[in-house]
């Protein structure tokens, strides 16, 4: 990883970016780096707007905190980066830092690897809109944002990859351990019993891989809090009265709304026809997430491609 050098381009686009900025009114740019430049000559071209720092790993964020500008690491170095600039949305509205439906102007490396050469103006739409600041911080009482992030992230990679080349469908339930188990059944071998918990965290990748692997079986992965997947291949039973479930979602679907209206547990369910991932709570999908084969969006997303581009 080598800096990446401020140049007559780099500044240029900043500029663009300052500009398209202020013409559609966004709250933010956020910027898709591949190494560590000079920040200060960054908040200099973007002077007075929220500056976000997007980046893989650590050390291609170096000096942007202490800067004082935002950053957001994803660790997806091999994902196409319409799907990073995705995930980046998605991190900072639950963190927080973007308003949801907020407008973004993102500044990214389209062509070139190794150069920002591309600008995309984005407005969050109306279905991450509802996903309010309250509401994460109501989602956050009954499980940690990290944690929650960590089996989306999992869920949408089940939903677009599926497995050996085909569609896989699978349900989450994250947190209320207690009152999950309560309403959970075996639907045959569990996979993961016996193991020690380091073997069943889902903040460690090899564990990640080894559920994707699982995760055609039937029934659902019960996750505490901490992200330990405490069991699997799980039926799960809860009444079903008061519930509106959209037309056309099936059983995973319902009993993913109930259990989430039974306990305070979070239910992210997978579907199998489509890959759409659905995030209930209190019996209401709360958020939905498209995991296109080739790139991911939100439901409804304008987003124009580069015609030329590799990802």
């Amino acid at each position: 990883m080598k800096p990446v050098k401020f140049d007559d381009q780099l500044a240029h686009f900043l500029k663009l970016a300052a500009r398209l900025c202020q013409e559609q009114e966004a709250v933010a740019v956020l910027l898709l780096l591949p190494g560590p430049t000079d920040w200060d000559a960054v908040k200099h071209e973007l002077d007075g707007l929220k500056i976000v720092i997007t980046a893989d790993k650590e050390e291609e964020v170096a000096g942007a905190k202490e800067a004082g500008l935002e950053t957001i690491l994803l660790n997806m170095e091999e994902a196409p980066t319409f799907e990073r600039l995705t995930q980046a949305l998605l991190s900072g509205v639950a963190r927080e830092i973007l308003a949801p439906g907020a407008g973004v102007v993102v500044a990214y490396s389209g062509f070139d690897a190794e150069s920002i050469d591309s600008l995309s103006f984005i407005r969050l739409d109306e279905h991450l809109g509802k996903l309010t600041a309250r509401d994460l911080r109501q989602l956050e009482t009954s499980v940690p944002l990290d944690t929650l992030k960590v089996v989306v992230d999992l869920a949408v990679e089940i939903g677009r990859e599926g497995r050996e080349g085909k569609a896989v469908g699978t349900m989450f339930v994250v947190g209320d351990t207690r009152k999950v188990l309560a309403h959970s059944q075996p639907a045959g071998f569990d996979p993961v019993r016996g193991y020690p918990r380091a073997e069943r965290d889902l903040h460690d990748a090899r564990v990640r891989e080894a559920i994707k692997e699982v995760a055609v079986l039937d029934g659902a992965f019960i996750v505490s809090p901490e992200g330990l997947v405490e069991k699997a291949a799980q039926l799960v039973d809860a009444p079903y009265a008061d519930l509106t479930v959209s037309k056309g979602l099936g059983a995973r679907h319902w009993a993913g709304a109930a259990i989430s209206k039974a306990t305070h547990s979070i239910a992210i369910v997978v579907s199998q026809s489509s890959g759409t991932v659905r995030i209930f709570q209190a019996g209401e999908v709360v958020l939905r997430i498209e995991p296109f084969r080739q790139a991911m969006k939100w439901k409804e997303f304008e987003y124009e491609r580069p015609l030329d581009g590799d990802d």
